[in-house]
């Protein structure tokens, strides 16, 4: 068992897919080539380049501590996106349950109808999830709403809300009907209120990027201290101040380039959110909770309580 865990470390560690080494590999290669040109000039042409004064310029505690503000911050907004979606999930599953098992159906059409708004609470996922992507409505909503709202939600700026909008008049076309009372409405609209706070906060995220000010002068911090490296090493190194220089600028690019990564965290990168795997995962939750039947449970529910009841107590 250990040594597969070590095998897998390995594979990890070699892995690229997943990893920053193919948006830092050219630009710590560019450093690397400037370190070698740098010790050609010292030591073939004999002009000295050796600035040990350069270490000064910009002290290794001040670039490692806004490299780790960087990182945190960006890992903030990925955590608080996994919080939002994760709530997300947990409050469609209660609505859903609530829906299926309160809502009262004594026709088929019914029936279909409360079906039809179970997927409703999937295609609000799917389409917040275009909506945080910038995407269009695709095939993946035609498949939960019908054609007609299909069609509707195609031209709407912000479609999460509109499906939500739709919820709700379901919920309350049911209060009309006396399927509900209002207690359960005002429970039932309690979560769904929830459903659209978890888009605020994803839009809060994606709409408040890193300040400007910052990224730039970390950017600026990180290129005027590789390109001084090599002026730092040359005497101490020789011919190993390009491998050095490289190694250096691949460890500092690379943690900030995790920084851009994840700041985002709702894309298509393997870096970001799974957010196909979690409405795939909702949709299943859905279906599996369609094929029970509501009254069928309930009546077991009901004559279980009723033979442990009749059963002696001790």
């Amino acid at each position: 068992m250990t040594i597969q865990k070590q095998k897998q470390w390995f594979q990890s560690a070699m892995q690229v897919k997943g990893s920053v080494i193919p948006a830092v590999l050219g630009r710590s290669l560019v450093y690397g080539c400037l370190g070698l040109l740098v010790s050609y000039i010292h030591y073939r042409q004999g002009i000295p380049l050796h600035v040990p004064t350069l270490a000064a310029l910009i002290p290794n505690v001040v670039l490692g501590l806004l490299l780790v503000f960087r990182t945190n911050t960006a890992y903030e907004r990925f955590w608080e996106g996994r919080k939002l979606w994760g709530t997300l999930v947990n409050t469609v599953r209660n609505l859903a349950r609530r829906i299926w098992f309160v809502v009262e159906t004594d026709k088929p059409e019914k029936v279909q109808q409360k079906i039809a708004t179970l997927r409703m609470l999937v295609a609000f996922c799917v389409a917040m999830k275009l909506h945080l992507r910038s995407e269009p409505i695709n095939d993946e909503l035609a498949l939960l709403l019908n054609r007609d709202r299909y069609q509707e939600l195609q031209h709407i700026h912000n479609p999460p809300l509109k499906v939500a909008f739709w919820i709700a008049n379901y919920l309350q076309e049911q209060r009309d009907r006396g399927h509900i009372d209002p207690y359960q409405l005002d429970s039932l609209h309690h979560l769904l209120d929830t459903m659209v706070d978890t888009l605020g906060g994803c839009e809060r995220i994606l709409k408040t990027p890193m300040p400007l000010a910052y990224a730039v002068h970390l950017k600026q911090l990180l290129l005027l201290y590789c390109f001084s490296l090599p002026f730092q090493m040359v005497a101490n190194l020789g011919w190993w101040t390009g491998l050095v220089t490289t190694l250096i600028s691949f460890t500092l690019l690379g943690i900030e380039e995790i920084g851009v990564e994840i700041e985002n965290p709702f894309g298509h990168d393997p870096n970001d959110l799974p957010l196909d795997a979690i409405c795939a995962t909702m949709l299943r939750n859905i279906e599996n909770l369609i094929a029970l039947s509501p009254d069928l449970s309930i009546a077991e529910a009901m004559h279980g309580d009723k033979q442990e009841l009749s059963q002696p107590q001790y």
